[in-house]
């Protein structure tokens, strides 16, 4: 098994980052729009807060989280929007210092966690390792979503591997999300690291390719970018009709974001999830 400790230090440093994008706000700030509708930046964070405590339930207490599962299933349309209306209620500075308690827990308990432990979650169980990589994935999009609010470009970092290990893993889970039928065979993706290395995911010879930049592809997947305005190349049909649903997270399929602009020979439409 190889050491989980490099994702679980990904994951801390990308909750730092994002909490220095909000931490000196003014509390007028904190209710600023975000991209996702009727959300603004306090519900942002308050759901990562929120997510962060089902997942050191779910790691330390088993029942605890039966219980979020529960409520989860009871309401699936609406417990993710009541869980971060709730804390988006409460003051921003104690909503910033829950958020960092939370976190701060729930990095404690993966790192102690047994080798081989697993753990229950929304989807299938999860190993530490996963969960963190779960985690480091919803931190930095709704990290972008705080970013675009405040007119912030924000410099992508290699954690970008992680996000983009766990779109390439969802292929099939995006396309069944949809009805759509799995490609029968694998893709090639590659994909440029900010730091200049190649991430490649495939077998080589792969009729069917996915390239471009890392960023890009982790703004497709988390559903923060239209993927006209963005720089990926697919070659073959149903690599290109993934570049058209994919999607990182579990659960069904968001609306994605409208095209900022029409690349060349696509349709405005082309693209969003009906």
């Amino acid at each position: 098994m190889s050491d989980p400790t490099p994702v679980f230090d990904d994951l801390r440093e990308e909750s730092e980052q994002l909490d220095l994008l909000v931490a000196e706000l003014p509390e007028e700030r904190w209710t600023l729009a975000t991209p996702a509708p009727r959300w603004t930046l306090a519900h942002q964070i308050a759901h990562l807060h929120w997510t962060d405590r089902a997942a050191l339930l779910a790691v330390t207490d088993e029942d605890g989280f039966g219980e979020i599962l529960r409520t989860a299933l009871a309401s699936p349309g609406s417990f993710v929007d009541e869980a971060a209306d709730e804390g988006a209620r409460l003051r921003p500075a104690a909503l910033l210092a829950r958020w960092r308690e939370g976190r701060a827990a729930l990095d404690r308990a993966l790192r102690g966690a047994p080798d081989g432990s697993r753990f229950p979650w929304f989807g299938p169980p999860m190993s530490a390792a996963s969960m963190a990589t779960g985690r480091l994935m919803e931190t930095w999009a709704h990290g972008q979503d705080v970013a675009d609010a405040l007119g912030v470009v924000r410099t992508p970092t290699d954690r970008l591997r992680h996000v983009v290990h766990i779109g390439v893993r969802a292929r099939d889970f995006a396309f069944a999300a949809r009805g759509l039928p799995v490609p029968a065979e694998e893709f090639r993706v590659e994909v440029t690291a900010p730091s200049g290395r190649t991430w490649a995911y495939g077998p080589p010879d792969a009729a069917q390719r996915v390239t471009g930049p890392a960023l890009d592809l982790c703004l497709l997947v988390t559903q923060r970018a239209h993927r006209a305005d963005l720089a990926l190349c697919a070659e073959g049909p149903d690599a290109d009709r993934w570049l058209d649903v994919a999607q990182a997270f579990a659960g069904p399929p968001g609306p994605g974001r409208p095209p900022r602009h029409t690349a060349p020979g696509r349709h405005p439409d082309e693209g969003v999830t009906p």
